[in-house]
């Protein structure tokens, strides 16, 4: 039971609390948060008392501890302490006069407070009226035991000294942090400041001598700065390399300093020594001595770790693993030229110029520890004269210390691209022998000639052409210069990738910058908005390229599906895989982000080569004849223009040996000039040889691609549809006039050989637009929607006749349509015409030669 107190002021908050009388198990229940009350109320009252004394201890305190009395003059040092003092006086004693201790009758008031209805005053009070009434006591028990219940989870209050208000400058936080401060930090005195500040104690100070000293070791270490002072007499290890700083206090000379691991010297009466740890030594002060060792900083290790992977542009990839003690600093790669493993021929029989060896910087990690590093060296040195030539590499690696390791020697044969087109396979070659040695130009130059001498068959852009025979010409140039020489090396260097790559190169090397920028950036660390930015150029680049690739396609496609296993990838194939890379960056995963990219690169890369040495994969049965038609025809049309030639000497016996051999045959036939035998002048004899030529011979090769023509009609496509059946009519035809053309031959009757012959090419062409309409029809039939193939054409686009129209309705020329925008079509076509008239109209010529050009011009 509690006991009662004396009844609180007026002026308490809470409920009046006039009597504690309460019931026992009440009383057991509110003893603990009763005494934890009382408790607060104590710290409440002492902390509004007494903050201000307490602030002016810990200033004190702190002006003690961090020595700041010792180093003030003494005046004004002893005035500081006094006035100290006098504030410590006053604060203690309004500290006495505003404390108030506080009773339990207070604590039960400030408990009661924290319930809602005052419970535990109700507990305290006793039945006013009714008491001796059953009922009226059964409500009141009832009531005493609802307010019974509410005590159930009671809990002391928190102190509330409310410092915030009484001290709104925080002089007290001031002053607490101050001391927090001189307690870590502080310096002190053997002495202590209180005595320092009494008169004639600061001569006493300078009398007395002391020191204090560091250690710093190397900054490339890594290694903290050591406090001689804190470190206990013995052995200290220490890396080579490392300063020891001593400062001298008070009287010098009294404090012995000795040293035995380094070179430097200073004059034991210095206030200052400053040391380098060469080796192993003792450093003695004083009364102490450390045995110093030295750690030994070892030079650094590399070597490669793997061995040399090439792409197929030439870019090399060489992993290599290095370690230092404290850390690789910096490496390099040498590459120099393996002379003995050259194979000497060719371009590269005669000695070599001197050329430096290559340097390429190492890559090291941006951030972590360096003292174990594993990386990839990835370069592309394709267009380097040693470029496909055995050299060696050998990798160094550098720490901070300037120390230098190298690796062994490694064999290698140095990465060049790799080009599928011979031609600029050819001109790659000849321009690293030029770069091998400038004697080499004369015989590049022939050579280039050489490979040159047939532009309209290699050369796919004028351009490319013009610009190799301004090469030739500048390596042919007497005053060839090696500044002119390099120049010339780089523009056959440009001409071989278009000629590989075509305008695929632009794009590609457009999206190896933009993965190569992305890379940096995340290696870099990057903020999300510049990698954002950087994503978004290289999806850019990529659709540029896909673009590019696309519009080369059609080049390559063939209607047969691909055969085999591969992989294929769409555009949305693409587009995940890019949405993916920039998830793993928002996620801060940029390791698994830069190996996606970096896949993703590589199927670009390896998407140009398949693209670059794709070639049609299979004709179907109706192209192969197509080809084969096309075939005989030119051989035809190369039979009727040697027997034309026959025909022109017959006519003209006084004409020169080979003057009528520049009249080749159209589209690349047979008809070649030839070197005819008899003599100028002399008449043939009756029934031999014309002009030196065979007839027997042109009729046996007519009566030969009569037999061919038969074998192609039997396995001709299409049977039993009309435009299968119609061409197999014209094919007999054309057999039928060639036929009578081989009769006429053997009878030694040119000009009637000459008209069945015409008639067999013309029975050929319709016999050709007939199988290609019957194509159309079978491929408009299997495969809907796919429009504009014709089969004699394996690329997927229409054939042109020889002026680059594209076919109209029933095999007919669409002579409406435009003429294919070519210059050389229309000037060959210009020349024929102009020819056959020019012939046609010159009156000296026998009749029968001008009656078969005038033919000739009717039919084109």
């Amino acid at each position: 039971m509690l006991e009662p107190d004396a009844p609180t002021n007026r002026g308490a908050k809470g409920p009046r609390m006039t009597r504690t009388n309460l019931p026992d198990d009440i009383a057991r229940r509110l003893a603990r948060p009763l005494r934890r009350t009382l408790a607060g109320l104590w710290a409440e009252r002492t902390a509004r008392a007494f903050w201000p004394l307490a602030t002016v201890v810990m200033a004190l305190g702190a002006l003690m501890l961090s020595g700041m009395l010792a180093i003030w003059p003494g005046r004004l040092g002893q005035t500081l302490l006094a006035l100290l003092a006098l504030l410590g006086l006053a604060a203690l004693g309004q500290g006495i006069r505003t404390f108030r201790v506080p009773n339990r009758r207070e604590a039960l008031a400030r408990l009661d407070a924290t319930l809602p209805g005052a419970p535990i005053t109700t507990l305290t009070d006793t039945q006013a009226i009714g008491a001796k009434d059953p009922a009226s006591a059964a409500v009141w028990a009832a009531h005493r035991a609802r307010e019974a219940a509410r005590l159930d989870g009671l809990r002391a209050p928190a102190p509330n000294p409310g410092l915030p208000r009484r001290d709104p400058f925080a002089l007290r936080l001031i002053a607490a942090t101050a001391l927090a401060v001189a307690l870590v930090f502080g310096a002190g005195t053997e002495r202590g400041d209180l005595a320092a500040l009494m008169p004639g104690s600061a001569e006493a100070a300078l009398s007395q001598s002391s020191w204090e000293g560091w250690i710093e070791p190397p900054s490339y270490t890594g290694k903290p700065t050591l406090y001689l002072a804190d470190q206990p007499p013995g052995q200290l290890e220490v890396p080579s390399g490392a300063r020891v700083t001593l400062r001298l206090y008070g009287k010098l000379g009294e404090i012995d300093i000795a040293e035995t691991y380094s070179d430097d010297r200073t004059e034991e009466a210095a206030a200052s020594h400053l040391f380098k740890i060469d080796g192993d030594g003792q450093l003695r002060i004083g009364k102490d001595t450390w045995d110093i060792v030295a750690i030994p900083d070892a030079p650094p290790r590399i070597q490669t770790s793997g061995d040399l992977t090439r792409t197929l542009d030439g870019e090399m990839r060489l992993p290599f693993a290095a370690s230092d003690d404290y850390g690789v600093s910096a490496g390099r790669a040498r590459i120099a030229l393996d002379l003995p493993r050259v194979e000497r021929r060719h371009g590269l029989a005669p000695s070599p110029e001197p050329r430096t060896p290559i340097t390429v910087d190492l890559p090291m990690p941006y951030r972590g520890d360096r003292s174990e590093i594993e990386e990839m060296l990835i370069d592309n040195l394709a267009e380097h004269p040693w470029a496909e030539l055995a050299v060696t590499v050998t990798l160094s690696a550098t720490d901070a210390a300037g120390q230098t390791g190298e690796s062994a020697p490694v064999e290698i044969v140095l990465p060049g691209r790799r080009f599928l087109n011979p031609l600029a396979r050819a001109i790659v070659e000849q321009r690293r022998d030029i770069l091998w040695t400038i004697e080499n130009a004369p015989r590049v130059a022939r050579v280039l000639r050489a490979i040159s001498n047939r532009p309209e068959e290699l050369f796919a852009d004028d351009n490319q052409y013009l610009q190799l025979r301004t090469a030739v010409r500048e390596l042919e140039s007497d005053d060839l210069t090696a500044e002119t020489r390099d120049e010339t090396a780089d523009a056959l260097w440009q001409i071989a990738v278009e000629i590989e790559d075509g305008s695929l190169t632009d794009a590609l090397e457009r999206l190896r910058q933009a993965r190569e920028r992305l890379s940096e950036a995340m290696r870099q660390g990057a903020t999300p908005e510049e990698l954002a930015e950087l994503m978004q150029e290289y999806r850019d680049a990529m659709r540029d390229y896909m673009e590019e690739l696309a519009r080369r396609e059609p080049e390559n496609r063939t209607d047969e599906p691909d055969q085999g296993e591969g992989m294929e990838m769409s555009q949305q194939d693409l587009q995940e895989l890019m949405d993916r890379i920039e998830e793993l960056m928002q996620e801060g995963r940029m390791d698994e982000a830069q190996q996606l990219l970096d896949m993703l690169q590589q199927m670009m890369e390896n998407m140009q080569m398949t693209e670059g040495a794709s070639g049609q994969q299979g004709q179907s049965p109706g192209e192969q004849s197509m080809e084969g038609l096309a075939e005989t025809l030119r051989d035809q049309r190369g039979l009727s223009d040697e027997a034309f030639r026959d025909l022109q000497e017959q006519m003209n016996p006084g004409a020169q040996p080979g003057e009528s051999g520049e009249n080749t045959g159209r589209d690349g036939g047979e008809g070649r000039g030839r070197d005819h035998g008899g003599e100028g002048g002399e008449p043939a004899e009756p029934g031999g040889e014309p002009g030196g030529g065979s007839a027997q011979s042109l009729s046996d090769r007519q009566r030969a691609l009569e037999d061919e023509l038969s074998r192609q009609r039997d396995n001709l496509p299409g049977a039993g549809t009309p435009e299968g059946d119609a061409a197999r009519e014209s094919l007999d035809r054309a057999g039928r006039a060639m036929d009578e053309a081989a009769d006429a031959l053997e009878q030694d009757d040119i000009p009637g050989a000459l008209d069945r012959q015409a008639e067999a090419m013309e029975a050929l062409r319709e016999g050709m637009r007939n199988l290609e309409d019957s194509m159309r029809r079978e491929a408009q039939s299997g495969q809907d929607g796919q429009q504009g193939r014709l089969a004699g054409d394996p690329s997927g686009t229409e054939r042109s006749d020889p002026l680059g129209r594209r076919p109209g309705g029933a095999g007919a020329s669409a002579t409406d349509g435009p003429l294919e925008d070519r210059e050389d079509v229309y000037r060959r076509a210009q020349e024929l015409m102009e020819e056959l008239r020019r012939r046609a109209g010159e009156a000296e010529r026998p009749d029968i030669e001008r009656d078969y050009l005038r033919r000739l011009l009717d039919l084109f």
